[in-house]
C-alpha cells in the first residue's frame, strides 16, 4: 500500500489524497490499493490544499481540539501518548537551552569584568575598542582615547599596605564612572592604569574631560584607617577615529600620559 504524509490525510473519512504512483490526481480508500476513478470532490481539495471543508449535509461538527494540527481523536492513545511525550522533551529541550544560554552570559560577564573593581578588564576594554575604532570608520564619527595613570600609587602600598591601595583603585573606579556618560567605556588596562574611551568626542574634548578629572581625583582623598590618602593622577589622549589600529591608539594615549607624567613630576 503507498505511504502518505499526515497532510495529505482527509482524516475522519474514508478516502485518503496523497500521492499515487498510477495516478496521482486520483485517490486512495484507506485499505485498498488501487486509486479511485471519479472526479475529485469539492471537500476532498479544500482538504488537501490547506483550507477548512466544510462539513457534508447531515455530519455532525468535528471536535476541534488537536495534537499538533492532528484532530485528537483521529490518533490512537498509543500515537498521541508518543506525540505528548515528543512536545514535552522538546520543551525540556527549549528551558535547558535557555539555561545554558543564561549560564554562558554570566560566563561571559565575569570573563570582561575586572576581579578588584566594578568596570571592563583590559580583554574587554580593548575588544570594545575595536569595536569603537570600526564603528567610527563606517560612519565618520569621532572617539578619543584616555589613559590614566595615579601619582604615587607604589608609596600607598608601601606605606600603608596592599588593603589600602585597593581601597584607592576602588574610589578611583567610581569617580570616573560617576563622572563620564553612559555611552563611554571605563576600564581597568592594569596596575594603576585606567582607560577610557569618549564616544563622539574629538582629541581636544578628550584633553578637557581628562584635566576635569584629574580635578576631581585630586579634590577627593580616600579615607583608609583614620588616615586620609591624597590621590593624583597622569593623563594622556589619543584619537581613535584617527589612528590606523588600536594599537597605534594605545601607544600614542600612553606616550602622553607619560609625558603627562614626567612634566608635573608625578
Amino acid at each position: 500500500m503507498p505511504s502518505y504524509y499526515f497532510r495529505d490525510i482527509l482524516l475522519g473519512d474514508s478516502v485518503v489524497a496523497g500521492p499515487n504512483s498510477q495516478d496521482p490526481g486520483r485517490y486512495m480508500k484507506i485499505g485498498e490499493t488501487q486509486p479511485v476513478t471519479g472526479a475529485v470532490a469539492p471537500r476532498e481539495h479544500a482538504a488537501r490544499d490547506g483550507v477548512p471543508a466544510p462539513e457534508r449535509a447531515g455530519t455532525a461538527p468535528r471536535d476541534t481540539a488537536s495534537v499538533m494540527g492532528i484532530p485528537a481523536e483521529e490518533l490512537s492513545p498509543q500515537v498521541r501518548s508518543a506525540v505528548m511525550t515528543l512536545m514535552g522533551e522538546v520543551d525540556r529541550l527549549k528551558r535547558d537551552l535557555e539555561q545554558s544560554r543564561k549560564r554562558l552570559r554570566e560566563m561571559e560577564d565575569v570573563a570582561d569584568q575586572d576581579p578588584l573593581v566594578p568596570m571592563l578588564n583590559r580583554r574587554a576594554f580593548e575588544r570594545e575598542l575595536a569595536r569603537t575604532q570600526s564603528y567610527t570608520k563606517r560612519y565618520g564619527a569621532k572617539a578619543s582615547l584616555v589613559f590614566i595613570d595615579l601619582d604615587g600609587f607604589k608609596e600607598v602600598n608601601d606605606v600603608y599596605g596592599h588593603a589600602a591601595g585597593d581601597a584607592v583603585l576602588k574610589r578611583v573606579a567610581l569617580l570616573l564612572i560617576e563622572n563620564v556618560r553612559q555611552s563611554d567605556v571605563v576600564g581597568r588596562l592594569g596596575g594603576d592604569e585606567f582607560g577610557l574611551i569618549l564616544m563622539q568626542t574629538g582629541v581636544e574634548m578628550a584633553e578637557q574631560k581628562a584635566a576635569s578629572l584629574l580635578e576631581v581625583l585630586a579634590g577627593t582623598p580616600v579615607e583608609f584607617e583614620g588616615a586620609e590618602l591624597s590621590m593624583s593622577a597622569s593623563a594622556g589622549t589619543s584619537s581613535v577615529d584617527e589612528t590606523p589600529d588600536i594599537a597605534t591608539a594605545l601607544a600614542r594615549a600612553d606616550l602622553a600620559m607619560y609625558e603627562h607624567k614626567a612634566k608635573n613630576g608625578g
